[in-house]
């Protein structure tokens, strides 16, 4: 005897879907939450306004979908993924502005996106694919499978693009400083002053999360909210308490971890 639509409907309603929400700016949250409340087969179990917030959550929650900014300060959408072990990655829905490399990765290995502003009826798509994916006996091997593949194909295209000087402007002349001289980049309201080994300091009117993005991550490690350094300009990572590091930087400055990074510090950098 066929199911009913009702009857499929109101099975669906009663597994609601376990969600955390995780980006850096506090109206995009809002926005998807509102947009989430209207679904009654949602349930909202996290915020994370930070990559490292998003692990921590997603590991003590073990929600069913992660919509994941793609650039956040701390850990990026991609970072999440790639510090979560395969066996606690739900499902996972990129957000992002249009990024072709972003878009290209995630379609080729069927990973699912969305597009800023995001819309409801795409948003409803994506609750349906995980629904579907959901009833699959083995999708989380599956989907981590999918996931590791996307992460790999988008930093192998977007690498392709890293910056390697950055345009400074002086009065009526523009210097383009080598990243690789850089020692430092601080973020100061909507300023970023950046110290190159010389001692010499520049200020650009440009977003840290953005800048960071165009940054090798290989190269270059956020410390803070605020900060972000040269791995080859470290001369010495000193333990604080609470958990915390104090960086001493080869030009001499010092820059404290914040707790939560110094958690990625610790999984990407101080660990053999």
């Amino acid at each position: 005897m066929p199911i009913s639509k009702k009857l499929v409907l109101k099975q669906i309603l009663m597994n609601k879907l376990r969600i955390v929400i995780a980006d850096d700016e506090r109206p995009a949250r809002s926005f998807l939450r509102n947009i989430l409340a209207e679904f009654e087969d949602a349930a909202i179990v996290g915020e994370a306004e930070n990559g490292a917030e998003a692990v921590e959550i997603i590991k003590q929650t073990k929600p069913d979908l992660a919509l994941l900014d793609l650039q956040m300060p701390l850990a990026s959408g991609i970072e999440v993924v790639k510090i979560l072990p395969k066996s606690q990655l739900p499902l996972v829905a990129f957000v992002t502005a249009y990024d072709e490399y972003a878009v290209q990765a995630f379609e080729l290995n069927a990973v699912d996106y969305l597009l800023k502003p995001v819309e409801k009826a795409r948003l409803r798509e994506t609750l349906n694919r995980v629904h579907e994916r959901l009833e699959q006996t083995d999708f989380r091997a599956t989907e981590a499978a999918k996931l590791k593949s996307a992460v790999a194909a988008y930093e192998e295209n977007a690498n392709k693009t890293l910056l390697e000087r950055i345009p400074v402007r002086l009065r009526e002349e523009i210097l383009l400083v080598p990243v690789g001289e850089i020692v430092s980049i601080v973020a100061d309201g909507e300023l970023l002053h950046i110290t190159n080994l010389q001692h010499k300091k520049y200020t650009i009117n440009y977003r840290l999360k953005d800048l960071e993005a165009r940054l090798d991550t290989n190269k270059f490690v956020r410390l803070s909210r605020s900060a972000v350094v040269n791995l080859e300009m470290i001369a010495r990572i000193a333990p604080m308490p609470g958990g915390t590091y104090l960086v001493a930087l080869k030009d001499g400055q010092q820059i404290s971890s914040s707790r939560l990074q110094s958690r990625i510090l610790r999984e990407k950098l101080l660990k053999l």
